[in-house]
């Protein structure tokens, strides 16, 4: 399980994020050294203090404060080239969500969520 996977003890440049998601580590926010102050408070609202690194999607960098499972989870995308462009979704405990695209659209599903970032050039 991912809750298992030992916190990383050294920093990491953006350059230095992976591409694919990790199974034998975690990447908090807080070994990222570029993170802005945005991300490092992404679940503060919901109780989750920690924010964790998951993939790249093409230029943007994912990450999820919260389970991956039905429940009150916050995602924020980050352009790799760009730290100042971000999108967000929001994931309900009920499986329902929201969150803008770098497409300017609203999505509620994470699926399409993702694939805007996907697509986003």
């Amino acid at each position: 399980m991912s809750n298992d996977r030992p916190l990383v003890t050294t920093d990491h440049h953006t350059a230095d994020l992976p591409a694919t998601p990790q199974r034998d580590r975690t990447i908090p926010a807080t070994r990222w050294v570029e993170a802005p102050e945005e991300l490092k408070s992404l679940g503060a609202d919901i109780g989750v203090p920690q924010v964790d690194y998951k993939r790249r999607i093409g230029r943007w960098l994912l990450w999820r404060a919260g389970p991956a499972v039905k429940a009150d989870a916050r995602y924020m995308a980050i352009d790799a080239e760009d730290l100042g462009r971000r999108c967000t979704f929001r994931l309900y405990p009920d499986g329902s969500g929201e969150g803008e695209g770098p497409d300017g659209q609203v999505h509620t599903r994470f699926r399409a969520w993702k694939e805007a970032l996907r697509d986003s050039v």
